[in-house]
C-alpha cells in the first residue's frame, strides 16, 4: 500500500476514529486515501491552530490521542500554540504535516519549509516530544509506531511528523497494526518507595490526619474509580486541581473540591490546616495555580508526598517533599488493595478522619453564595454557571476557555466524572475550548457538550463555530459577553483611561454571527432566560451559541489565592 494510506489505516488501528484538519497542497495524496479508509472521518477546521485544539478536545474526552493535520510551513507553524498548549497539560496530540519531496528539498519549492530553508520541523521540536521529518518511505512503518509510542509513554505529550511527498506516495511493504496494549497502558510504580507511605504514617499519632490531591495523572491512568475506592476504605478527603476536576465525584461526601486557583474554601481550609499530617498528590505537579501560588501555609507536618512519572513534573513546592516514581494510577491501586496489617496505620485515623471531614462539611462549599441567585443586569457569572449546571445533563462534558469567566467555571460548576471538565489550564490561549469543544464531542457523541467561552475568545477562534455546524456537532457554546477582556480589565480599567479603552470591547451580536455561520443563535439578558435557551438549544440537536450578556465588573471567586500571590516572594 502506498504511504499515505499506511499512516490512515494505522490510526485507525489504534482506535483514532476522526481526523482534524485543513487540506492543502502538501497533503493533496491524503485526500483521496479519506475515501479508502473506512471508519475515519475527516474533520475540516478554519485554521490549523483550530485543528490541532480540536485534536487535543479529542484527546482529553476520549482518553486515547487526537489526530491533526494540514501542510508543512505556514500550516505547521499555525498550531504552535496549540501544541504548546497540549505539552504543557500532558496532552497527546499528533501533528502531520504534508511536505516537498526530499529529494527536491531547499531548491526554491512553493512552500518548502524543509531544513533548506527555516525547517519547520526545527520550528516545533521546541512544543512537541518529538519533531521529525521522515526521509523515506521505508522508514515510515518504524518512525510513525516510534512517535506513538513517544507521545503515549509515561508523561504525555503532542508529536509532530513531517511527511514529504515522496513517502506520502511510495510503498510500504508493511500492513499496519495497533501498538501493543501492554506499551500504550504501562503504569510502572516504584513499590518500595511508595510503602514509605507507611514509615511516614508511622511518626503520626494513633489518628493520622491524611488528605489527598489528586491531578490529571489519574485521568491519564484511567484510575478514577481506583481512587474512589481507596478514599472510601480509609475515609481520606480528596481534592482535584483544576486541570483534574469532576476526577473524584464533587458530590461525594469526601470530596473537598477545587483546591487552587478558584477552588472551594472546603479544599483551602482542609489542605491548609496547620494539623493536617500528611498530603498525599498523585498526578499533579503543585505548579503555583494548583498550590495556591505556593503557599507557605501548605506545610503538613509529614510533608507532601508525591507520586508522579517525572520528578521534573515535581519540587515546586518550597515545603518538605518526598518523591515516589510512578503513575499517580497505579499508587490508587496499590493502595486501595494494600493489606491490612501494612495498611494499619492509616486505617487507624478512620473514625477521626471520619469526624474531621464532618466539620469540614458544615463549612460552605462556595464564596460568595448569594451571587449564584441574583437577579441583577448585566447577568452575574456566577448565576450564569449556576444556571447552566441546572440545565445540563449529570454527564455534560463541559470546556472552558481563558478569561474571568474560567474561575466562576471552575467555582460554580460541580463535575461528576473524569473527563467531564476540560481545560487547557497549563498555558492558557484564549479561545482554545471553542475547537476543542468539537474534539470532545466528536470523541463522544452520546454526551452533551457545553463551551464556557468569552467575547475576546470568540474573537480570536469563534469561526470554528462554523467547522462544528458544518460537520454536524451539536456543540453548545455560552459566551459571557461581558464586552470586555474579563481578567485584564478586572486588574488595570481603574490604572488610566488607555488602560480601560484597551481592554474593553463592544458588544457584538454573537447570535446572530452564529446564523451566519450556520448555526443557531440566542441572545439572553436575564438570569431567568438562561435555562430555556439551553433547553432549546438541547432539543435542536443543532451547533448553538448563546450570546449571554454578563457583568463585567464582578470579582472572580479568587480571594485565598490572590492573597497568597500578594504574600508570595521567590526570596523568601
Amino acid at each position: 500500500m502506498i504511504g499515505t494510506d499506511y499512516i490512515l489505516r494505522a490510526l485507525v488501528a489504534d482506535g483514532i476514529g476522526h481526523l482534524f484538519m485543513v487540506p492543502g497542497g502538501l497533503v493533496d495524496p491524503f485526500l483521496p486515501a479519506l475515501d479508502r479508509t473506512p471508519g475515519l472521518v475527516p474533520v475540516v477546521a478554519a485554521h490549523e491552530g483550530g485543528a490541532a485544539y480540536m485534536a487535543d478536545g479529542y484527546a482529553r474526552a476520549s482518553g486515547t490521542f487526537g489526530a491533526c493535520m494540514c501542510i508543512g510551513g505556514p500550516g505547521a507553524t499555525n498550531t504552535v500554540t496549540a501544541l504548546s498548549a497540549a505539552q504543557s497539560d500532558l496532552s497527546p496530540v499528533l501533528l502531520l504535516s504534508g511536505e516537498v519531496a526530499n529529494y527536491a528539498q531547499g531548491l526554491g519549492l512553493f512552500q518548502d519549509a524543509t531544513a533548506g530553508t527555516f525547517n519547520d520541523s526545527l520550528v516545533l521540536a521546541p512544543v512537541t516530544a518529538e519533531s521529525y521529518s521522515v526521509p523515506d518511505v521505508r522508514a515510515l512503518p518504524r518512525a510513525l509506531s516510534g512517535a506513538v509510542k513517544r507521545m503515549l509513554d509515561g508523561a504525555r505529550a503532542p508529536v509532530h511528523l513531517s511527511i514529504p511527498h515522496d513517502v506520502q506516495v511510495g510503498t510500504v511493504d508493511a500492513e499496519p497494526a495497533a501498538l501493543s496494549a501492554g506499551i500504550l497502558r504501562s503504569q510502572p510504580l516504584d513499590i518500595e518507595a511508595a510503602a514509605g507511605l507507611w514509615r511516614l504514617l508511622g511518626s503520626a499519632g494513633p489518628a493520622p490526619r491524611v488528605a489527598i490531591l489528586a491531578g490529571g495523572g489519574i485521568i491519564a491512568d484511567d484510575a478514577a474509580a481506583a481512587l474512589v475506592e481507596a478514599a472510601e476504605r480509609f475515609h481520606i478527603p480528596v481534592a482535584t486541581t483544576e486541570h483534574s476536576k469532576g476526577l473524584f465525584p464533587e458530590d461525594h461526601p469526601l470530596s473537598l473540591g477545587v483546591f487552587g486557583y478558584a477552588g472551594s474554601p472546603q479544599a483551602t481550609d482542609a489542605l491548609l490546616a496547620s494539623d493536617l499530617d500528611l498530603l498525599i498528590v498523585l498526578g499533579a505537579t503543585l505548579n503555583v495555580r494548583d498550590s495556591m501560588y505556593w503557599s507557605g501555609q501548605l506545610n503538613p507536618r509529614l510533608g507532601v508526598l508525591s507520586v508522579n512519572v517525572s520528578a521534573v513534573h515535581v519540587g515546586c513546592h518550597d515545603g518538605d517533599e518526598t518523591f515516589v516514581g510512578g503513575h499517580g494510577g497505579a499508587f490508587a491501586r496499590w493502595l486501595a488493595r494494600a493489606g491490612e496489617a501494612e495498611a494499619a496505620p492509616l486505617a487507624a485515623g478512620v473514625e477521626a478522619r471520619r469526624a474531621w471531614m464532618s466539620a469540614v462539611r458544615t463549612k460552605p462549599r462556595f464564596y460568595d453564595e448569594a451571587n449564584a441567585a441574583s437577579a441583577q443586569v448585566p447577568i452575574h457569572p456566577a448565576r450564569l454557571i449556576r444556571e447552566t449546571r441546572k440545565a445540563m445533563p449529570r454527564d455534560t462534558i463541559a470546556l472552558v476557555d481563558s478569561g474571568a469567566h474560567r474561575a466562576f467555571a471552575v467555582h460554580y460548576w460541580e463535575s461528576y466524572a473524569p473527563r467531564t471538565f476540560l481545560t487547557a489550564s497549563g498555558l492558557g490561549p484564549m479561545g482554545w475550548a471553542i475547537p476543542a469543544g468539537i474534539g470532545a464531542k466528536a470523541a463522544r457523541p452520546d454526551a452533551p457538550v457545553v463551551v464556557f467561552t468569552g467575547d475576546g475568545c470568540m474573537r480570536m477562534h469563534g469561526m470554528e463555530v462554523q467547522s462544528a455546524a458544518r460537520n454536524g456537532l451539536p456543540v453548545i457554546y455560552v459566551v459571557s459577553n461581558n464586552q470586555a477582556l474579563g481578567n485584564v480589565w478586572l486588574r488595570v480599567h481603574g490604572e488610566g483611561p488607555t488602560p480601560a479603552r484597551v481592554t474593553e470591547a463592544p458588544d457584538q451580536d454573537w447570535a446572530a454571527f452564529a446564523r451566519a455561520l450556520g448555526a443557531e443563535g440566542e441572545t439572553v439578558r436575564t438570569a431567568d432566560a438562561i435555562g430555556p435557551a439551553l433547553q432549546k438549544a438541547l432539543a435542536s440537536g443543532r451547533t448553538t451559541v448563546i450570546d449571554v450578556k454578563t457583568e463585567r465588573a464582578a470579582p472572580t471567586p479568587i480571594e485565598p489565592y490572590a492573597a497568597a500571590a500578594a504574600a508570595y516572594s521567590y526570596h523568601a
